[in-house]
């Protein structure tokens, strides 16, 4: 029988893949304690550490907080409710608060966020933000991995086993590397660091914004709002079957249509799309008035449009550079989000204007409607800058979907 001319390829081979498992096992352990995303991180030292203006994997952390905290009362969204609606104030004083809301989510998105924390423990009070533009099931936040999303029992075990897995990254270990060398940047707060909600300090760092200024950021951001395929008939079924869902687990639901500056509403109407809009608000109160003769505690307010607050004159128009109630067209203050609660909640020591903020029940659309379709004239009328400027971007848009549909 010949002899094997390469007696030690076992040992190689033993070598090579002893080699191996260590060295996954010294990516797996540096990632998992750098945890440089803060994937599972909550009420811990890396929460408070300054981070880069852009929060990466914020699904992943805001799924797993969520699950820890188990908050009384939950705030819903995109990023204009991630924003702007602060999670310490007195009107909720004594209660646990988390802002669940995503950067880019759609309606399909906050949907799962709300059937993770139902899944987990349902809250008590869900406050939830809408806009038509982002009324899609369509993936915004594509950090958002459905997976994420707890369905019965074990979720921390499971979730374990998807950290892990998400540890063994390149990109992960490139960025845990640069943690612990002191580059990888410390801009501002985690959104952990203030129960959900994103720090201001973000957005007065140009690379969040990439436009570097208010000013700078009106047009892309309007052409973005308009650019949104909702509202659809897909989203509002999932809405109302995840409302539903929510009321049988006994939670009161506050559905806020976003405060978006004026010049955003405008361009909706210019694009053509203000019939859907809507019929997209009279739907909402429908299920509102039907939730609650089932006995539910829901309720839809309107805060857009053309209102004393919305309203506000831009940096082209008053060549200041920020404005009092938006960090730019899309995204509004904390001073805006507490008139919100406040009107939602009938706080009395918040100052909120007359015209702020609408309950929308089946009896009030038709007087609401015309009153939006009067200020929106008055609009036109009073800011001619901004109502040009809408008027070119809903233009520009509708000429570059149609040049996309004209391609075989």
């Amino acid at each position: 029988m010949p002899r094997d001319p390469h007696p030690d390829w076992r040992s190689y081979l033993a070598i090579l893949c002893g080699g191996g498992a260590v060295t996954i096992a010294a990516l797996l352990a540096l990632n998992y304690v750098v945890d440089p995303y803060l994937i599972h991180q909550w009420d811990t030292p890396q929460v408070m550490r300054l981070r880069p203006a852009r929060e990466k994997m914020s699904a992943w952390g805001k799924t797993y907080a969520l699950a820890r905290f188990q908050p009384s009362i939950l705030y819903l969204g995109n990023s204009r409710t991630e924003l702007g609606m602060p999670t310490s104030i007195p009107l909720f004083a004594g209660q646990d608060v988390f802002n669940g809301a995503l950067s880019g989510a759609s309606l399909g998105d906050t949907v799962a966020m709300a059937q993770h924390a139902l899944a987990i423990n349902p809250p008590h009070t869900v406050i939830w933000g809408i806009d038509a533009p982002s009324f899609s099931v369509e993936v915004g936040n594509t950090d958002f991995d459905r997976a994420l999303v707890a369905q019965g029992g074990f979720y921390q075990w499971r979730r374990r086993l998807l950290d892990l897995k998400r540890a063994l990254t390149v990109d992960m270990t490139r960025d845990s590397l640069s943690v612990l060398m002191g580059t990888f940047g410390a801009v501002c707060h985690s959104s952990l660091a203030f129960h959900g909600q994103r720090d201001d300090g973000c957005m007065r760092s140009s690379p969040y914004g990439g436009w570097a200024g208010t000013r700078a950021a009106v047009v892309p951001r309007t052409r973005e709002f308009v650019r949104g395929s909702g509202p659809t008939r897909a989203a509002y079924d999932a809405l109302e079957q995840t409302v539903g869902a929510m009321c049988q687990a006994g939670a009161r639901v506050r559905l806020y249509v976003n405060p978006t500056h004026a010049m955003m509403a405008d361009a909706l109407y210019w694009a053509g799309k203000w019939p859907a809009q809507e019929r997209w608000q009279t739907s909402l109160a429908a299920m509102a008035a039907v939730q609650r003769g089932r006995g539910c505690d829901v309720r839809v307010y309107d805060f857009s449009g053309f209102n004393s607050v919305t309203t506000e004159a831009i940096p082209q128009a008053t060549r200041h550079e920020y404005m009092a109630n938006y960090w730019e067209p899309s995204h509004y203050r904390v001073n805006v989000g507490r008139m919100v609660l406040g009107r939602m909640f009938g706080d009395a020591a918040t100052a909120i204007p007359d015209d702020f903020g609408l309950e929308l029940t089946p009896a009030a659309m038709p007087a609401h409607l015309a009153a939006m379709r009067a200020g929106r004239e008055r609009y036109h009328a009073e800011h001619v800058l901004e109502t040009t400027m809408a008027r070119d971007i809903a233009a520009e848009q509708l000429a570059l979907a149609r040049a996309r549909r004209s391609q075989p």
